[in-house]
């Protein structure tokens, strides 16, 4: 599950911010997501980050709903 973090900034540095940004052929968001990840693989230990990446990969994948009950009902 990923979540949305919110930082404020003053207008005129987010409008120069992304004017620049988007020069270099990115975008705010994007910059801001590579930062994010390498603040996470600098600041989490191995270990944890190597469990959480397990944890993730183990998440079993959502049931199909079962439409056949619907459909032997007539509804």
């Amino acid at each position: 599950m990923k979540k949305n973090i919110i930082i404020t900034m003053e207008n005129e540095k987010l409008s120069a911010l992304k004017m620049y940004t988007e020069q270099k052929g990115s975008t705010v968001e994007e910059e801001l997501t590579r930062f994010a990840e390498q603040m996470y693989a600098k600041t989490v230990p191995q270990n944890v980050r190597d469990f959480i990446d397990m944890m993730s990969r183990q998440q079993p994948a959502p049931k199909p709903r079962n439409t056949s009950a619907a459909e032997d009902t007539g509804a």
